[in-house]
């Protein structure tokens, strides 16, 4: 099955019209004609099986012929991961994140980040992408980018953990500290880690030093086996 996107198209609709591109990469690249079925989510739950109706390349529409509503994941997971220095290697974070499973990021900025300004129009596209790729229906929530010092200040539910790399610091495994079923954000710091100061601040706000393992880690491969870990331990039987 191939998925696309259209985040207006509600369950009570009966019509949709795809935008521009996607009505060119449908009736162009794809060849789709009328009556030709197509599914599609809104990105909040839903899946929608559709019939091409009008195959324009400029102006794609479809009647809807059914919906159905998937069932929320069993698990709610946070990342909030520092900016790395190269905007590819965190969009690769963001695409395979979303493949995954993940339900909101927010990029945070710390002492040690090389890079403070990020775009986050980009990135949006990047996870729409993805979820389109792995047949996801809901679209993660991307935030926009936060101060650490700003972000321990907000009201967090569930289980709050900082990965670092401090050696001298306790520390446990993520792996053994998930709880399952609960929500879990997940702080990952920048390649320089988190300083000693930013460390201090979020334990001291309630936040859980664990590690990822032995092996230092990119900041994009850290957030991925900080999500792998999180959804293989809520989706064993």
């Amino acid at each position: 099955m191939q998925l696309f996107f259209h985040p207006e198209v509600s369950e009570n609709d009966k019509e949709v019209r795809f935008s521009r591109e996607e009505s060119k990469h449908i009736v162009k690249v794809l060849r789709k004609k009328e009556g030709d079925s197509l599914h599609l989510t809104n990105g909040k739950g839903w899946i929608f099986e559709t019939e091409i109706t009008l195959a324009d390349q400029n102006n794609c529409s479809a009647k809807i012929i059914s919906s159905e509503k998937e069932l929320p994941p069993p698990y709610y997971l946070h990342l909030a991961v520092a900016p790395t220095k190269m905007n590819d290697r965190y969009e690769w974070f963001l695409e395979k994140a979303t493949e995954i499973g993940i339900q909101e990021i927010t990029p945070v900025i710390c002492d040690h980040s090389e890079r403070k300004v990020v775009k986050t129009e980009r990135f949006q596209r990047v996870i729409q992408s993805a979820l389109k790729q792995s047949l996801h229906s809901r679209m993660p929530i991307l935030n926009e980018p936060v101060n650490l010092t700003e972000f321990l200040q907000q009201e967090i539910s569930g289980e709050k953990f900082i990965a670092h790399c401090e050696e001298d610091k306790p520390r446990k495994l993520l792996s053994g500290s998930v709880k399952k079923g609960i929500s879990t954000t997940v702080l990952i710091g920048p390649e320089g880690d988190f300083s000693s100061e930013e460390i201090k601040k979020a334990t001291a706000a309630g936040w859980l030093p664990v590690s990822l393992g032995n092996s230092r880690l990119r900041t994009e491969t850290a957030a991925i086996v900080a999500c792998h870990t999180v959804a293989l331990i809520n989706e064993q039987e």
